[in-house]
């Protein structure tokens, strides 16, 4: 496998925040010629024989995968896994003792939007998940949409969801070294998602890449619908600098709501090495 391949990987289902299940992303990634997928939700593994027999039945190649909610530096980073076994109990343990803050921290999102006059917002949340374990911001913003307080997910984050806005509930996560050895034990690979997407300074992320290395992680999403052209090139470079592998992967959540398709990037620099030829003995 080379960095010419139309490699897809990561993604979300109903399983976590996405709103198509397993079975209609494998048929979506066939149709947009999807060569390798991956299914990554959030801190959950629940949808992997779903997405794996699908590929499948599809003609796509597959790895597994997960995207885990990790805190450092006070900031919120996620950490995809890949190709590790997805019945290993210790990385079911980890994920589901990821996912046990979220309840109560949707309530408390609930209460801060109720205070500015929008009530309700919990139960209206609920109407969208999929996996009640996994309720997320995502879920809100869709409630708040269809109730017309904004025209979009992305103007529902802007007002209400993210840090100073009445929605916004901060939630402490897994730490890096337990993620990436959760990863790692379950014989998979770690991968730091759209490193350009967190608000870190060049220090902190500098911090953040040595000890995602120093823990074993081998790889950066480069190519993703998370980046913009110029972090194309920018995390090119640091994948370069620090020796790591580069991933490609979409973020796709929905049809209507996703700023990237499946399979619908530009390819991978070729001066990179891609993770995928790190996974070949991985793929199903």
């Amino acid at each position: 496998m080379t960095s010419i391949l139309n490699a897809d990987l990561h993604c979300h289902s109903v399983v976590s925040d996405g709103t198509l299940t397993p079975e209609e992303l494998a048929a979506r990634a066939a149709a947009n010629g999807v060569e390798l997928w991956s299914l990554t939700d959030h801190d959950e593994v629940g949808g992997q024989h779903r997405a794996a027999a699908a590929a499948k039945a599809n003609g796509i190649k597959y790895l597994t995968g997960t995207e885990i909610s990790v805190t450092f530096a006070n900031e919120t980073v996620h950490i995809v896994g890949l190709g590790f076994d997805p019945d290993d109990a210790a990385m079911k343990q980890g994920l589901y003792d990821t996912r046990g803050g979220r309840g109560r921290r949707a309530q408390e999102m609930s209460e801060g939007l109720a205070r500015v006059g929008i009530h309700g917002a919990y139960e209206g949340a609920l109407k969208f998940v999929g996996n009640p374990e996994l309720i997320s911001r995502t879920h809100f913003a869709r409630f708040l949409v269809e109730g017309g307080w904004c025209k979009d997910t992305n103007e529902v984050f802007r007002k209400y969801l993210t840090e100073g806005k009445p929605g916004y509930v901060p939630h402490r996560w897994a730490n890096l070294k337990d993620a990436i050895g959760w990863i790692h034990d379950a014989g998979g690979l770690a991968v730091i998602a759209h490193p350009g997407r967190y608000k870190f300074t060049a220090n902190e992320e500098y911090a953040l890449f040595l000890e995602f290395k120093a823990h074993g992680g081998q790889a950066i999403e480069v190519v993703t619908g998370s980046h913009s052209p110029p972090e194309y090139v920018e995390y090119a470079e640091k994948a370069i600098e620090f020796g790591f592998a580069a991933s490609r992967g979409s973020d796709f959540h929905s049809p209507d709501e996703s700023h990237c398709d499946l399979g619908q990037l530009p390819w991978l620099p070729g001066n990179l090495k891609p993770v995928w030829e790190l996974l070949e003995s991985r793929v199903r």
